[in-house]
């Protein structure tokens, strides 16, 4: 699900999950706090379920009978901008003054390993294709804008947005540690060779030569 724009969280139904979020989960709250009338309301939200967006969660005592109470669903939940980058970026700044490098490496290898478990691994036989689009959605799911390419013998990721780009300025470890986190879901080595000015990921890993016949 592409992470929506600023007029998409000005339009009805952007404000919708915004207000969602907030716990304002019922049809005659939503069209009392947007000034709508349930039907108009019904009617985003039924556009809304059916793009993933919002689900009916339970139900909750009314005057005159139980209303139907909404959630977002977890895609959704994503869309809203997490402001992560300055903490992680705040630890590192931390770690770095106080571990040697070589400790530094090895704690965030073990994050990348750790970090790994919330994906699913490909399959051994899987190709060096299905491994790129796996690596490229393990990149998207954490923000970025990535698309594999091959070249010769060589797989290459590419981001045009970094996805931890606040936390990744001046920490080549965070390279490190996502480039970790990719060979274990796709089971092959990853290089990482990020660029720093402009900031831009870039992961390769060795295209697997095709099967015998």
């Amino acid at each position: 699900m592409p992470r929506p724009d600023d007029r998409f969280w000005e339009s009805t139904r952007g404000q919708i999950l915004v207000l969602i979020r907030r716990g304002i989960e019922t049809v005659n709250e939503l069209a009392s706090a947007l000034e709508l009338t349930d039907n108009a309301v019904r009617a985003h939200l039924v556009a809304l379920e059916r793009d993933g967006s919002v689900r009916p969660s339970g139900t909750r005592r009314g005057p005159r009978k139980p209303a139907v109470t909404y959630e977002l669903s977890p895609e959704a939940e994503q869309l809203f901008p997490k402001e992560y980058g300055p903490i992680l970026r705040t630890l590192l700044d931390t770690l770095t003054d106080r571990l040697p490098a070589p400790q530094l490496e090895e704690v965030v290898r073990d994050a990348g390993h750790r970090f790994a478990k919330n994906f699913r691994p490909v399959e051994p036989s899987a190709s060096s294709d299905d491994r790129a689009e796996a690596a490229a959605g393990v990149l998207r799911a954490l923000g970025g804008c990535c698309e594999p390419t091959a070249v010769n013998g060589t797989v290459t990721i590419g981001c045009s947005a970094c996805p931890l780009a606040v936390a990744a300025e001046g920490h080549p470890e965070m390279c490190l540690m996502v480039g970790t986190l990719l060979s274990d879901v796709i089971g092959v080595p990853v290089r990482h060779c990020c660029q720093t000015n402009p900031l831009r990921c870039q992961f390769e890993f060795d295209r697997a030569p095709p099967a015998p016949l």
